[in-house]
């Protein structure tokens, strides 16, 4: 059976493991863990960068950060994990969803507008599959009623927007905070694993007291307090050097992670193009203005019909692909408690979108083979 996923190992991260287990240091914010911070900060230009047990856990950062109160709205793609709404829910928002675009499963930013209201605090922009949303119009939005932006950049390390200017920038680094993922199935990875980006200096400080369970024990550290106390709300979001380390071997690689994975994207897209055309299926679509982090390859079948006799093919020529989100709007817990509606874009993803496998280790041309059989 080909899988879905299979993580990558570099070949040092049993030895990075053992080096933090020997220093004597395994809980969170030790060496290893300033390194990947300091990687992060000077590779993609994200101003402080705060590593997290999981994106879920940078994405509750965040929303205790804008202090997100009951009744608050938060606009966000339905079209997405559940952990972006999650996040914010737990705080006691209101969540308003938008609907993708007809060429993309990001959120279509031209619909955003209409949905602000008085109580609208922040707009959490999904890079789904590494791809940027048009973040001039949604920081233009953000600027225009004084809220707040939130990247979900679960999917999107090393990959870039273009902005009007011509000047390209990390996904990450544009709004006023990120969150991003190194769980198994992301292009860089430590098993679980998240980040936190404070790209906003007014977040900093209380970031780092939230990130170590209220506590101002980072200013202690640093000899800026002669002691350290309960300051504010906060958590154990930290991870510790143990998954930090591992982290560190995937960094020490990214480059190479990075061209193997684009190599694969780019023979997927080639081979299967004509095949597509003839099944009305449709190709991952990157607008111009952003990057491809090869963090995915799907597909979008004509129908709900065609999906799920495409998975069954694939799975009786034993090769795992699979179906993502179901759009939020539509998910049993929100219609609990909200009247249901329609939002046509994302509702054609619910039903037809199909993620191939897709990792570094793939024997790739063993999926085109099966695939070109399927009609």
């Amino acid at each position: 059976m080909i899988p879905f996923n299979k993580p990558y190992f570099t070949g040092n991260e049993s030895r990075y493991i053992e080096e933090a287990v020997k220093s004597g240091k395994i809980s969170g914010n030790g060496n290893f863990t300033k390194r990947c911070q300091h990687f992060f900060e000077q590779e993609f230009g994200f101003n402080k960068c705060l590593l997290t047990t999981s994106c879920t856990d940078a994405l509750e950062m965040a929303a205790i950060l804008l202090d997100i109160q009951l009744g608050d709205e938060v606009i966000m793609p339905s079209y997405t994990f559940v952990s972006t709404a999650n996040a914010f829910v737990l705080r006691g928002a209101k969540i308003i969803f938008a609907d993708s675009k007809n060429t993309y499963p990001g959120f279509d930013e031209h619909s955003l507008e209409r949905l602000i209201t008085p109580r609208t605090k922040a707009i959490v922009p999904v890079h789904y599959a590494g791809v940027a949303c048009n973040m001039d119009l949604i920081m233009d939005l953000a600027k225009k009623y004084d809220l707040f932006v939130v990247e979900d950049a679960a999917q999107a390390i090393g990959a870039y927007y273009t902005d009007r200017n011509g000047i390209q920038k990390a996904l990450g680094s544009i709004g006023h905070l990120a969150a991003f993922s190194f769980h198994e199935t992301k292009n860089i990875i430590s098993g679980e694993g998240g980040m936190l980006v404070i790209n906003d200096d007014n977040f900093v400080e209380r970031a780092e007291i939230i990130w170590e369970k209220g506590t101002n024990r980072e200013q202690f550290f640093r000899g800026e307090i002669n002691k350290y106390e309960w300051v504010d709300i906060g958590s154990s979001f930290l991870p510790s050097e143990i998954v930090a380390a591992f982290l560190w071997a995937q960094l020490e690689n990214i480059e190479s992670i990075q061209q193997k994975r684009l190599q694969l994207w780019n023979t997927y897209n080639e081979e299967l193009k004509d095949w597509a055309s003839q099944n009305e299926i449709r190709l991952p679509f990157i607008p111009e203005y952003a990057s491809n982090n090869a963090h995915m390859f799907y597909l979008v079948c004509k129908s709900l019909e065609q999906r799920s006799r495409l998975i069954e093919f694939l799975r009786e020529n034993e090769i795992l692909a699979v179906f993502h989100y179901v759009s939020l709007h539509s998910s049993e817990y929100y219609r609990k408690n909200n009247e249901y509606f329609q939002l046509s874009n994302s509702d054609i993803y619910t039903e037809r979108l199909v993620r191939l496998p897709f990792f570094f280790e793939l024997e790739i041309n063993k999926v085109i083979d099966v695939l070109k059989k399927f009609h």
